[in-house]
This record gives C-alpha cells, structure tokens and sequence, in this order.
C-alpha cells in the first residue's frame, strides 16, 4: 500500500505542477510576442484570431486559431498572403519562469500562401522592412530571436507571376525553418509536389539578421524536381533577387522542371538531353531579373559545349543568349528510323514516320545562340565544320547557317522550325559541290548517282509528324550535276539491244553533265527540262516524283548513238513508275509507235499541202498569162490576181470610154 500511496501522492504533485505551469504561461503575451517579432521583421501585421490556448505537452506553448497576413495593397487577389488554420507556438520554460518569452517551435497547419509578381516586377513577398536594407538606406530595427524549429505542414503555395504569364502551383508542403542565432546560420528544408511529380529545397545560409533584411549572405541551395537536380554555392538574397558562385544542374527530367516553373517542357531527343543533361558554371544574379552564366560546361548526352549564357527577362518570356563552341556533335534519330533515311529506313521503308514530333519547349523561352561546331552528325546527314546562328522568337526557331561544310561542298542558307499553333518547317537552302553519292546513301539509302553537284531548294511542310510534312511539301528549286554515272542502268545498251536485262547490278551509265529544274506541289515532285549529255546517249526527262507517297511515275526519252548535231541515232522512251522500295522499268515500245504513225500522218499531211501549194502556183501562173495575152495585163510582185483582173478590166473601159468620147467630139 505505501508505493501507492507515493504514486498517488507524486501522480497529485504532477497534476497541480501542470496546472501551475498551466496558468504560467501567458498565452495572449506569446502570440502578442510572435506578432511583435514578425512586424519587426517585415513591417506587415499578423492577425491571430480566435482563441489563444495554453499547451503543456508536448511541448510547452500555445495554440491559436486562425492566422492570416493581409496581403499588399497592390496585389490583385482578394485571397490573403499567408493563411493558416492555427499556429502551435513552443516557448522556452526556463526562460518564462525568469519573465522572458523565448520562442522554440512556431509551425503552421494547413497553411495557404498566396505569392504574386505584377507586371513591374513589384513582388508581394517583399516587405517594407527588407525593402529599406535592400536598397542601402537604414533598416528598421529588428527584434532579435530564436527560432529552435518553424514548420508548417500540409501546405499549399501558389505563384502568379503577372511579368511573365507562370503560375507555379505547390502542394502538400511541409517545410522546416531552424534559426538557432538571429545573427547567425539558418537552415531552411522544405518538400512539395509539383504536378504530381515530388519536390524538395535543402538551404543554408549566414547571418540571418542580413538575409532577412534582405542583404547579400553566404548560401548554399539544393533544389529537386523529379530526377532533376540544381546545386548553387555561393552568395545569395532575396529583395531583390540576387546571388555569385558555383551552379551544378542535372535536368535529366525536364518536364517536372518545368512543372514547377510552370511551364511545359518535354524531354528531349537523342543527343540533346534525352538520358544525360548537366550544366556547370559561375551564376551571376544582379537583381534585375537577369542570370549570367559564365564559364558554362553542358553536356548533353555524349555532347559537349562551352561558353557564356545570359538570360534576360522580357515582356513575355525569357531571352537565352550566348556563344557556345561546342566538340563533336551528334544527334541520333532514334532506334527506329524517325528521319527515314538510310541507315534508318532509307528507299526500302514502306513510308515515313507518323509518330507526333513534340516542340513545345520552343515556345518556353526566346533564344539568340552563336554555335559553332567542327562536326554535326544528324544521323541522316553529316556535317563538318559548322557555324550558325539559332534565334528563338515566339516558338519560331530559325537556324541561320554561316558556314556548314558536307560531303566535300558547303551549305548556306536558312532552315525554320516554326511551333505557333502546330509545327511547320520551311527554308532556303544552296548546296554547292556535293558529292551526291554519300549525300543520297546517308539521306535515302541510295549510292548509285555518282556525281558532284550544285542545288538550290526553297521548300515549306506543314505538320505535325515527318509524315504529314512530307505530303505537304510544296516548293521549287534547281540541279547540276558534273561529270558522273549512274548506277546499276545502262541506258545506251538497253536502246541499242531493247532489252531491260541492262538493269541491275553491274551496269551503269557513264554522262558529262545532268541538270534541270523542278517544283513541288502537295508532296510531289515535278520535272519536265531535264537534260542528260552522255559519250553514247542523250536524254530529255519529265515526270514526278512522289515525296510524300514515296512513289515514282517518270518518262526518260533517251537517243543512243545520236549523230553529231544531234539528230538521228535510236531513242526508245524509259517509263520509271512503281515505289521508292520497289522501281519498275519499262521501254516504251508503245509509244514508239504511236510516235511513229503520228510522224508519218504529219509527213502525208505535209505531202498533201505540198501539193495542193504546188497546184495552187500553177493555177496562178495559168491565169497570169492570160491575164497577159488577153488584156495585156502585168501582175504585179504584190498584187493579187483579181486585183490584176480588176485594174485590167478598169484601164479596158476607161479605154472604150475614152475613144468614144473622142469620136463624138470629132463629129463621126
């Protein structure tokens, strides 16, 4: 009985400790304490409402209703700055059994913080009290405190940014803010969701009192968004925006990168940052809303570039620019073809890629990049040493070529990628001295024109897959070809021996030149001056060449063994029809004989007017001699014979007429 006894007695001790503790701590005083401190802090009130309870376990403190922070004046949402359920305030006991409050925990339940930048940049977030030590005048006093842990729990944030268009969107957050020194380090950890994708900020930082008067302090921050990863070590404040030092990315998953920025990224291709994209330099932030990154180091995929990069606000986006020199470039086109060139698809593919081509990022910043490169491999081209100008206005690329070396010649000229409402590309491009058959084996898988040659293409597609753009291609442009031939066809042989055996491997085409013009319209190819001089044959061509349905339907008129003006010699018409994947030839014999009947109705019908011309001059000259015997009549070189038949009938009369005249007068 004595134990129980003692426990019932130190059970009552504990009780009327607790109660003596209880009505020790002065509730109204602590949150009049947290309200003092903040408005010290930002010149902004906090109201507390409702009523303010007294806490003993776990910890020592109190417990408020509803908080909220009004917002600006100038904000336009009606909604609050920050609203939360209640607070829990812990305080420090040794310290209020001597009188003072000491502040240990502060945490927010299922608070609401409403963020907004107006179209002037003016920040809500920015108070009146770090706005003064920003800006180099003297700051408001501040009361110094502790905060052992503030936390807040089940929260939500959201950020319109009126300058730019974003609106940033975080929830389930729960944060942990640690100030063990007012002028001291602080420690800031915080997790969130961001389009359903996690997201968490690890921060460090010197001298409180300075950071929260808005100065230029010591940090160190980690920020995650899905698999990506930004790294800063350096010097950092907030009002403004400010920070130098050390950057370290890893965007290996832009789209929830750009789910927390608020905007939409897609990850990138093959080559660009599709399973590797890191970027290193020295950040500079100088409170204007511009980032400067020197020394930069991005690497992407198993490429890599060097150079500056500056990122300057504007009124609807963010400007990139910079110059980056980059080493060996390749961009691969996928595991299954997505270019449908050779290696990937070429003439044997039944037709192109319908997959959707994504370019949403183009529309998520403005661009002004100088690039150069000693080579770009495309997967369908290959490209040597490359320099070009990319600008980005408007989800409207256009890639500026200043110098581009491939296949032993040069390319310049212009190529567009244009993403406003859909995806269209376009461009004005000249290609001097390529060589055509590593050029058509790379972009067809085709090796048999063996040539060097010059070409002109202005061109334009419109859709949103290699496919649809390709049946929409419309467009004009010219060739000349030099000294060549033509693989696996031989021409002269076929006409002279009119059998189509002189396909196939083995054969070939031997020409001096090749050149002619053509438009295209809807995806298709159309060619009617083509000319081919070759040692034994010459050849005139017209016909079209499907780009979109992969299709041919071409007529090649050859004439083998031609005298030297050019006349004579034997032609026999070669009809190219069928696919890309399966060509089929065809001499046609047909219309050698149609030609043939159509020669010889216009040979007779020749003869016929030969004669009728012939019977015709004789009959003239018939008349003209008794138009000479009779009336003594001469036709003149211009002069019709009726007109002659005329004029001699007149002079006859007049003659008659006269001589009577003369005989009444004389009296007879």
């Amino acid at each position: 009985m004595r134990w129980i006894i003692r426990a019932g007695v130190a059970l009552a001790g504990i009780v009327l400790v607790a109660v003596g503790l209880i009505a020790m701590v002065p509730s109204e005083r602590i949150a009049q304490a947290v309200s003092a401190q903040f408005e010290a802090m930002t010149g902004r009130k906090m109201a507390l409402t409702g009523e303010v309870k007294p806490r003993l376990w776990p910890s020592l403190g109190v417990t408020t209703g509803p908080v909220s922070i009004a917002n600006a004046d100038w904000a336009a949402s009606d909604q609050p700055l920050f609203r939360a359920e209640s607070l829990s305030i812990d305080v420090n006991l040794g310290a209020l059994m001597g009188g003072e409050v000491k502040i240990l925990g502060l945490s927010a339940d299922q608070p609401q913080i409403n963020l907004e930048r107006d179209k002037d940049g003016q920040a809500n977030w920015v108070f009146a009290a770090s706005t003064a030590g920003a800006e180099g005048g003297v700051p408001a006093p501040a009361t110094g405190f502790t905060l052992d842990q503030g936390s807040i729990t089940g929260g939500s944030i959201r950020f319109n940014d009126r300058q730019t268009g974003q609106v940033i969107a975080l929830d389930n957050v729960d944060a942990t803010l640690a100030i063990p020194d007012f002028s001291g380090p602080f420690t800031l950890t915080a997790t969130a969701l961001s389009g359903g994708q996690g997201v968490a900020l690890d921060l460090q930082g010197g001298v409180f009192s300075a950071f929260a008067m808005g100065r230029v302090v010591p940090l160190t921050a980690s920020l995650t968004a899905g698999g990506s990863t930004i790294g800063f070590d350096g010097r950092g404040g907030y009002a403004p925006v400010a920070a130098e030092g050390a950057l370290t990315a890893n965007l290996a998953d832009l789209p929830a990168l750009g789910a927390l920025m608020g905007s939409d990224l897609s990850r990138p291709g093959p080559g660009l940052g599709q399973d590797k994209l890191q970027i290193t330099g020295t950040l500079t932030m100088d409170g204007t809303g511009a980032a400067f990154l020197r020394g930069a180091e991005i690497v992407a995929d198993q490429n890599q570039l060097k150079g500056d990069l500056d990122l300057l606000p504007g009124e609807a986006r963010f400007k990139l620019k910079g110059q980056l020199a980059a080493g060996p470039i390749t961009i691969g086109t996928g595991p299954e073809g997505e270019m449908g060139g050779g290696q990937a698809g070429g003439m044997e593919a039944e037709g192109w890629p319908t997959g959707e081509i994504d370019v949403s990022a183009l529309g998520a910043i403005d661009a002004e990049i100088a690039l150069a490169a000693p080579s770009i491999d495309l997967g369908v081209l290959k490209l040597g040493q490359t320099r070009a100008l990319i600008t980005v206005d408007r989800a409207r690329a256009v890639i500026d070529i200043r110098e581009m070396q491939a296949y032993e010649g040069q390319i310049t000229g212009d190529f567009v990628v244009n993403g406003r409402g859909g995806l269209s590309v376009g461009g004005r491009l000249n290609f001097a001295g390529l060589k055509t058959q590593p050029l058509l084996m790379d972009l067809a898988g085709w090796d048999r024109l063996v040539s060097t040659g010059d070409f002109d293409l202005e061109f334009l597609g419109v859709g949103n897959s290699i496919d649809a753009i390709m049946k929409s291609l419309k467009g004009k442009g010219s060739l000349e070809l030099g000294q060549g031939e033509l693989r696996g066809l031989d021409i002269a042989g076929m006409l002279k021996t009119l059998d189509l055996n002189y396909v196939g491997e083995g054969q070939k085409t031997i020409f001096d030149g090749l050149a002619g013009t053509y438009t295209i319209t809807g995806g298709v190819l159309s060619n009617s001056d083509l000319k081919l001089v070759a040692p034994y044959v010459t050849a005139s061509g017209t016909g079209e060449i499907g780009l979109g349905g992969r299709t041919l339907d071409y007529r090649l008129r050859p004439t083998a063994l031609a005298a030297e003006d050019g006349t004579g010699g034997v032609m026999v018409p070669l009809l190219i029809t069928g696919t890309w994947a399966d060509p089929k030839f065809r001499l046609d014999l047909e219309s050698i004989a149609r030609e043939k009947m159509e020669a010889e109705a216009k040979a007779a019908a020749a003869r016929l007017e030969e004669q009728a011309k012939a019977a015709e001059a004789a009959a003239k000259a018939e008349l003209e001699q008794r138009l000479k015997e009779e009336l003594g009549v001469e036709v003149a070189p211009d002069e019709s014979l009726g007109d002659a038949a005329q004029r001699g009938a007149t002079d006859a009369l007049e003659d008659q007429a006269r001589k009577a005249l003369e005989e009444i007068l004389n009296g007879n």
